[in-house]
């Protein structure tokens, strides 16, 4: 029978190992990215942005759980570099929206390319049947976490109509797939 302090253990090394994977891979992909000339900055923005182009700019900072302000400086200079266009809403003149151009299009099928050679390499390995089952937990992890954070607690009173967030808050989990 297993201790309490062995399953603490294995269980305090699995989300240690969570963390060091997700960081050693977003370090690795950067480095795979800058021969393409895009920062960790600019690409995470493209990429987002390719899931749902034509985001609003203060709902682009939110699901990036970024501050207005640093997303504006950040916009202005993909704007400058021909990244993405600003555009204003056609409802509500004084908000923007963010759109992706043929050059960031460009650079999203490198993106995809070099993740695709990436991901060979990384998952050469690990079966399907084992990659099917670990999305699978990582998913349950995912969800559990947002449901058990103060964001997916605001998220789930919202929906309720129970609550509004406090100023500054988050209702949106900030938990995605890359383009």
């Amino acid at each position: 029978m297993r201790r309490i302090s062995d399953s603490y253990e294995r269980d305090l090394r699995l989300s240690y190992l969570i963390h060091d994977v997700s960081r050693l891979r977003r370090v690795t992909f950067d480095q795979l990215m800058k021969p393409l000339g895009a920062t960790r900055a600019q690409w995470w923005v493209i990429a987002f942005l390719s899931r749902q182009d034509g985001m609003m700019q203060t709902r682009l900072a939110n699901e990036l759980d970024v501050g207005k302000a640093s997303l504006g400086g950040l916009i202005d200079r993909l704007e400058s570099g021909g990244w993405v266009a600003r555009h204003p809403d056609p409802v509500d003149r004084r908000a923007k929206r963010i759109y992706l151009t043929a050059k960031s299009r460009r650079l999203l099928r490198e993106m995809r390319r070099v993740d695709r050679e990436f991901n060979a390499v990384m998952l050469k390995d690990i079966s399907a049947t084992e990659r099917d089952r670990m999305v699978n937990l990582l998913s349950h992890i995912k969800n559990a976490i947002v449901r058990a954070s103060p964001r997916g607690t605001v998220h789930k009173k919202l929906r309720a109509g129970a609550a509004k967030p406090a100023i500054g808050a988050r209702a949106s989990a900030n938990g995605m797939d890359l383009y």
